[in-house]
């Protein structure tokens, strides 16, 4: 059970697989940067200041001046600025991991192609195209 739990774990797919865990958890620090600190500012800048990630409705009594003050309050709130914020991370991601494959498999396809395809030469009559023409040429002369 353990040397069937060892193979399992040296397979390349797990390693692949962890890696990726790895590297996508950094991505998405990134991207949480990139919409945070570059890409709402642009927005803000054309919705004339609006701040998404500081949108949310109160769904009960109170006013609150943020969403951490109605979430220490106890308050239930319903955080659009945050949801319209994750949805900009998603698509950012998957644009990005779209990318990311396409150039995979470019590189893939690539790698698998023959390098050098061997023109085609044209060769001469085949050995039947000879021998009939040989054929009709005695049956020219014998007639």
């Amino acid at each position: 059970m353990i040397q069937e739990f060892k193979d399992f774990i040296a397979k390349g797919n797990v390693m692949d697989m962890a890696v990726g865990i790895i590297i996508g958890a950094a991505f998405t620090a990134i991207v949480t940067s990139l919409v945070g600190d570059i890409i709402n500012p642009i927005i803000a800048l054309f919705t004339g200041g609006i701040d998404f990630s500081g949108w949310f409705y109160v769904l009960g009594d109170g006013e609150y001046s943020s969403i951490e003050a109605a979430t220490e309050a106890g308050a239930p709130v319903f955080a659009v600025g945050k949801f319209i914020m994750a949805v900009i991370n998603f698509l950012i991601v998957a644009w990005v991991v779209f990318l990311l494959v396409k150039m995979v498999n470019r590189v893939k396809a690539a790698a698998e192609a023959p390098d050098d395809v061997a023109p085609e030469v044209e060769s001469g009559p085949s050995e039947l195209d000879v021998l009939l023409e040989i054929r009709d040429a005695l049956k020219r002369e014998g007639s």
